[in-house]
């Protein structure tokens, strides 16, 4: 079958172009059933056996065992330079009969019946027994294609008594209409074709003939060929209903029949269940942990920023001095709450600094906290001083911190 099915209105369309005078070549082992009917006779197929399912496209030996070559049945256009085709052991076969008064659409669907036929169907023409008058009928304007040609003889002496071996005799005289066996066994044939209207239907029941593996075989290519070009004009191929008409997406089509789209259909499912299971709560619920963001200095600086603007420069002194004192203190070995007389006398006597500058410096901080007044610059100043008294005693935080974690 098709990728894309016939329509009833496409094959009314196609075949109504065929009526007009078109030619239509349909390849298959089993064509429609509306390509395979003609205006005064019916044609099916038989012997259908679809190819195994371990079968290779590419086994060409395989493909063509024990299937016999044909020759042609007669000498037409079609079979022109043709002295034998290959076909393959799946090739089907064309029996063909006359359509009888009164028969309907589905007894013409039955397929083959006994009463058909698969005797090469001959005519030859007595130009003789013609009158002047005797015209071609309008069916058989194509008839190019074979040198059987359809014609109204007043006298059944004028035909070969072979021919009318398959033609049920009637009363009325016989329309050589009938269908043209170019290639045929006895079991049928494998190519035919007939009139339909002013046009012509060529039907080939074996695609292996003209696919890659079956052209270059006996003369495959040059009946090919006949059957492509015998109409003479315009060639237009159906890929539409092969598929190739569709839009699909292009990367699901280059993988198209491969594993390739079925791995990554897993692989999605797969990630998906992971990403669920993972999202799902299994035990109870933990509080998210809260990450302290506050810097160290965040304090410092809100201190600072409130003391310049209250213009509390004797609080800034203290709270520096306050530190600084204390690590005097341990310095000279005092007690915190000594005089401070006691804490500078200590403190010069340990590192052999000026008593009157270590006492200086503590006077001038402590009567600043105690309320002597004092510009921000004098502030800064005996902060540095501090600092640097620090500094070279080597009593600051950092280092005394630094100098402990080196004895542990």
């Amino acid at each position: 079958r098709t990728r894309v099915g016939f329509k009833p209105e496409e094959v009314e369309s196609l075949l109504g172009w065929v009526e007009a005078g078109g030619r239509l070549v349909v390849i298959d082992r089993a064509p429609h059933q509306k390509f395979i009917e003609g205006d005064g006779w019916r044609v099916a197929t038989h012997g259908l056996s679809p190819p195994e399912g371990d079968l290779r496209a590419d086994d060409t030996e395989a493909l063509t065992r024990g299937a016999a070559q044909l020759a042609p049945a007669q000498p037409t256009m079609l079979t022109r330079d043709v002295a034998s085709v290959a076909p393959s052991r799946y090739a089907t076969r064309l029996l063909a009969a006359r359509k009888m008064p009164g028969e309907s659409a589905d007894d013409q669907a039955e397929g083959a019946s006994p009463t058909m036929t698969s005797t090469p169907i001959i005519v030859q023409d007595d130009p003789a027994a013609q009158n002047e008058d005797d015209e071609t009928p309008e069916g058989d304007q194509n008839a190019g294609d074979a040198p059987t040609q359809s014609t109204e003889s007043a006298s059944d002496e004028t035909m070969d008594s072979d021919a009318l071996t398959a033609v049920e005799a009637n009363d009325a005289p016989p329309q050589w209409d009938a269908p043209v066996f170019h290639l045929s066994d006895e079991r049928g044939a494998l190519l035919a074709d007939f009139t339909r209207g002013r046009g012509r239907i060529i039907i080939l029941s074996d695609p292996f003939i003209v696919a890659n593996r079956g052209i270059n075989r006996a003369d495959n290519l040059q009946l090919a060929v006949n059957v492509i070009t015998a109409g003479g004009g315009l060639v237009a191929f159906d890929e539409f209903h092969q598929g190739r008409g569709t839009t699909s997406n292009e990367f699901a089509a280059y993988f198209a029949g491969t594993p390739v789209l079925a791995m990554c259909a897993q692989l999605f499912l797969i990630a998906a269940a992971v990403v669920w299971t993972r999202g799902r709560r299994f035990a109870r619920p933990l509080p998210a942990p809260r990450v302290d963001r506050r810097s160290k200095l965040e304090f410092v600086a809100s201190m600072a920023e409130l003391q310049q603007r209250a213009r509390a420069f004797d609080l800034a002194i203290e709270n520096v001095y306050g530190r600084t004192r204390r690590a005097l203190a341990r310095y000279g070995g005092s007690d915190v709450s000594a005089p401070r007389a006691t804490i500078v006398a200590g403190v010069a006597a340990r590192s052999g600094r000026s008593r009157d500058e270590i006492e200086s410096l503590m006077r001038e901080c402590e009567d600043a906290i105690n309320g002597a007044p004092v510009t921000p610059r004098q502030s800064l100043a005996l902060v540095a001083r501090l600092r640097e008294l620090e500094r070279t005693l080597g009593i600051r935080m950092r280092a005394r911190e630094i100098r402990q974690a080196g004895r542990l």
